[in-house]
C-alpha cells in the first residue's frame, strides 16, 4: 500500500510519495539517485498506466544531505530519475507548508530548503492569512555550456539549470509552441536529443552524474522591451515527455542564455504550451553562474492510496509512448 499527495504546478503533475517506500541506500541525495533501483518498481507503479500516464511526474522524499535542509528529494518520470525539477520544488514548498513539515509565517515568507541531486535549492513560500499565495524557486547556479551546437540538422544552444537542456526557436523546425504542433515538436526533440548523445557540450563540468541532455526546449518570442522578455516555450524531456508548465529548471537554463545576451537585469515572462506562466530573474551570480529565481504556484489535487493486486497481469503497468 503506497500513499501519495498530488499537486500540479502550472498544469504539470507532481506526485509526492508519502508512505510505503523502502529506504534507498546512500550517503547523499545524488548517491541515492544512483541506487534508486531498489524502489524502481514503485516509480513504475505510480508513473505508468493505469495509475499514471506517459507524462506523469513525481518524487520520493529522502533524508537531506545535512544540516540546513528541510527535505531531500529524488525526482522521477516515466523513464527514470531527474537531476533537478523546478516545478517539483515549487510543489514541495507548498506541500511542506500545508502539511506542517516546516513551520511557516502565516503572513510572510518561509524558506523550504531542499537537497536535490543537482544541489541545494530553495522554495520561498509566501503566505497571507495562513494561505499559500506564491512560491519563488531559487535554483543552483545556472550557466551556458555551448552555443550553436549542430544537432541533427539544426543548431541549438546548450545550458545548465540543474539539468542540461538544448534550446532553440520552434521556428527553426518550422513550427510554433502550440498544442497542435506538439506531435511534431516531440519528434524533433527526440531527434535532437539523440544527435547530442555523448556530445562534449552535454558534459557537466564538475560531476559526470549530471551529464547528458535531459530536455529540448522550443521557444517562441512573444515580445521584448529592453531586458524585459516574454516568451512561450515547451520542454520535451526524458524520452518524449512533455512539460505542461513552463519548466522550472528549463526556465533557469533559458535565463542563463538570456543573461549572457541581455545582462543580469534580464527579466523573463515564460509561458507554457497550455498558457500557464512563470516569471524569472537573475537574483545574483557566482563564479559558477547566475542564480535564477522563478515565481510560480502549485495546487493540491488529491490524496491517494495505491495497491498492486498480486494477481494483476499488468503488474506495475505500461506506457504507450
Amino acid at each position: 500500500m503506497i500513499t501519495t499527495i498530488d499537486y500540479h504546478t502550472g498544469g504539470e503533475p507532481f506526485r509526492i510519495v508519502t508512505g510505503g517506500v523502502p529506504d534507498i541506500p546512500g550517503t547523499s541525495v545524488l548517491d541515492r539517485r544512483e541506487n534508486a533501483g531498489v524502489v524502481d518498481h514503485v516509480r513504475r507503479l505510480l508513473c505508468h498506466e493505469p495509475r499514471g500516464h506517459a507524462d506523469m511526474y513525481g518524487c520520493f522524499l529522502v533524508p537531506a544531505d545535512g544540516p540546513g535542509a528541510d527535505l531531500g528529494v529524488l525526482f522521477w518520470h516515466k523513464d527514470g530519475y531527474s537531476t533537478a525539477c523546478g516545478h517539483g520544488t515549487i510543489a514541495l514548498g507548498v506541500h511542506a507548508v500545508q502539511e506542517g513539515l516546516v513551520k511557516a509565517d502565516p503572513d510572510g515568507e518561509t524558506d523550504v530548503v531542499v537537497d536535490a541531486p543537482s544541489g541545494r535549492v530553495r522554495a520561498r513560500v509566501r503566505c497571507s492569512g495562513g494561505k499559500v499565495v506564491n512560491v519563488t524557486f531559487r535554483n543552483v547556479p545556472s550557466y551556458v555550456l555551448a552555443r550553436a551546437v549542430e544537432a541533427g540538422g539544426v543548431k541549438a544552444d546548450v545550458s545548465y539549470g540543474g539539468a542540461i537542456y538544448a534550446s532553440l526557436p520552434a521556428s527553426a523546425v518550422g513550427l510554433s509552441v502550440t498544442p497542435d504542433d506538439l506531435p511534431a515538436l516531440i519528434a524533433h526533440a527526440r531527434r535532437i536529443k539523440a544527435a547530442l548523445a555523448g556530445h562534449p557540450a552535454a558534459r557537466h563540468p564538475g560531476d559526470d552524474r549530471l551529464s547528458g541532455i535531459y530536455g529540448v526546449i522550443f521557444h517562441d518570442e512573444l515580445s521584448a522591451s529592453g531586458a524585459d522578455l516574454h516568451q512561450r516555450n515547451v520542454t520535451v524531456f526524458a524520452d518524449g515527455e512533455v512539460d505542461r508548465s513552463p519548466c522550472g529548471s528549463g526556465t533557469a537554463a533559458r535565463l542563463a542564455l538570456l543573461a549572457e545576451e541581455y545582462g543580469h537585469a534580464v527579466r523573463l515572462t515564460h509561458d507554457s504550451v497550455i498558457g500557464t506562466r512563470f516569471t524569472a530573474r537573475v537574483a545574483g551570480h557566482t563564479e559558477h553562474g547566475i542564480i535564477p529565481e522563478i515565481d510560480g504556484m502549485a495546487y493540491r489535487t488529491g490524496r491517494h492510496t495505491f495497491d498492486l493486486d498480486p494477481d494483476d497481469p499488468l503488474g506495475t503497468g505500461f506506457v504507450l509512448r
